[in-house]
């Protein structure tokens, strides 16, 4: 069984960071983790990425120090059990709104007596029994992370309940989705988006719960850990390599690019 390196840096208080991960070229999840990301997203949500490309972006990360987190499409049973099954550091699922939701995963995603996730141990998760089967299902549900979203005005509206559920260990806030929520699409500096966000950042750590949320960029970043957060992720694999390249053509040629249709 793995060590979970990001479980223990929250439980510790650190503020960890890492990208959202849509490419399946598995070099780009080992750079990152060579880089000293402490995690990264594998977006089967709104990535192309198959679980089976997922399952190789594990092993890429893993071997690269980095903890790979997998953030399924829906809070669904199947999608839930798969992406902790392949080795994943953890499960981030999107859209929770309510309590009933937020336990809904926790049943997903924990073996009895937390929940009622399907067994078989001949994964990788399990390590394919190669060393015994004793005690991996408690060891898995003390190891594997549960994040969930909130990204709306009513998750917002049900954060106190949504709190309260035991075996969540962090609570995402996607701001994107959030300004969508309030009537106010990409608009995330918004005051109305900024305030819920830091309103639903007290009452995260006050149960006990790791905070996290997206930022674009470092200043966000560092503001975001400055108000509580611990959970950053941190731009998306795409996003930093575009911006790598629209600099170095810019540096050199000393335009901007410009659309091609």
């Amino acid at each position: 069984m793995r060590r979970n390196l990001l479980k223990e840096k929250l439980q510790r208080g650190e503020a960890v960071v890492g990208p959202f991960m849509n490419c399946s070229y598995p070099a780009f999840i080992e750079i990152a983790g060579l880089a000293g990301f402490d995690f990264a997203i594998v977006d089967t949500e709104h990535g192309p990425l198959s679980i089976e490309t997922a399952e190789d972006l594990c092993r890429a990360g893993q071997l690269a120090g980095l903890d790979p987190i997998i953030r399924v499409n829906a809070n669904e049973q199947p999608l839930i059990q798969r992406a902790l099954d392949i080795g994943s550091a953890g499960v981030q699922v999107p859209q929770i709104e309510t309590r009933a939701q937020a336990e809904a995963v926790v049943h997903a995603a924990k073996y009895a007596p937390l929940g009622m996730r399907g067994i078989s141990l001949f994964t990788r998760a399990g390590d394919y029994t190669v060393y015994g089967t004793e005690g991996l299902t408690d060891g898995l549900n003390a190891e594997q992370v549960v994040i969930i979203h909130i990204e709306g005005v009513r998750g917002l509206e049900n954060l106190d309940e949504i709190v309260t559920v035991p075996g969540i260990d962090v609570v995402f806030l996607g701001p994107y989705d959030l300004s969508q929520s309030f009537g106010i699409p990409g608009q995330v500096n918004d005051p109305r988006v900024v305030q819920g966000m830091e309103t639903a950042v007290t009452k995260i750590r006050a149960a006990g719960k790791a905070a996290g949320t997206f930022a674009g960029d470092a200043a966000t970043a560092r503001r975001w850990i400055d108000t509580g957060v611990q959970y950053i992720s941190l731009g998306v694999d795409v996003g930093i390599f575009a911006n790598a390249c629209h600099n170095l053509v810019s540096a050199v040629k000393g335009t901007t690019p410009s659309r091609p249709w």
